[in-house]
């Protein structure tokens, strides 16, 4: 089997040029007969030129927080940190944001990491002083409110101002925000004027080291 490199290559030279992306990852996987795991990790983790300078360009480094309003895709932010948590893959994308691949959030439950996750995240935030921080998670996926309740009540215990909530239609009210919003999910950071790569910053602090796919990150 040829490296993932090569299929990088290959992958980026069609978006470069036009091609959707999952036609263009379905006909180079298909190409060098990579299995369906890669053809996952390569939607998450490849883009075009002008996708990743469009989204490098409104990203925030965690540094300039201080004194603004973040708002943050709960979810999407706790399951990334809780991945590098346990071990599994979280990669570097080639947009600069960090990603996992556990797919898992309509199924997803808490687990014994999930306290130190929040806590980590939190950490991060408070150190880095935003004015308010502001918690979105799916009302869809079980016992959502009982996890708005669960971090209001930790922000609260931290010393931090802000809240925790749920919605039906999360992407769409993050997109229509104001304010800085943590997140990795591509879809809402290119509806954004600004975003946060809040995992990248969790990372840093446990001296943990996302995946670097050869070719990765140009």
């Amino acid at each position: 089997m040829p490296e993932p490199g090569k299929a990088v290559t290959d992958i980026r030279y069609l978006l470069d040029r036009g091609y959707p992306g999952k036609g263009a990852i379905t006909f180079v996987c298909n190409h060098y007969r990579l299995d369906i795991k890669w053809r996952y990790v390569f939607t998450r983790v490849v883009f075009g030129k002008d996708t990743i300078k469009s989204r490098r360009e409104k990203t925030v480094r965690c540094e300039d927080l201080e004194g603004e309003v973040v708002l943050v895709d709960g979810y999407n932010v706790l399951i990334g940190v809780e991945s590098a948590l346990k071990g599994e893959p979280v990669y570097l994308c080639d947009d600069g944001f960090l990603r996992d691949t556990r797919g898992v959030f309509r199924n997803y439950r808490c687990s014994g990491l999930t306290k130190r996750a929040m806590d980590e995240i939190l950490g991060v935030l408070r150190g880095f002083a935003p004015t308010r921080v502001e918690f979105l998670f799916d009302s869809q996926i079980s016992k959502s409110k009982e996890m708005a309740w669960w971090v209001e009540k930790k922000l609260k215990d931290v010393g931090i101002e802000g809240g925790a909530g749920t919605s039906r239609h999360v992407d769409h009210d993050l997109k229509q925000s104001n304010g800085i919003i943590a997140t990795a999910d591509g879809n809402i950071i290119d509806e954004v004027a600004k975003a946060v790569n809040i995992q990248a910053c969790v990372l840093e602090q446990l001296n943990l080291s996302p995946v670097i796919i050869e070719g990765v990150f140009r």
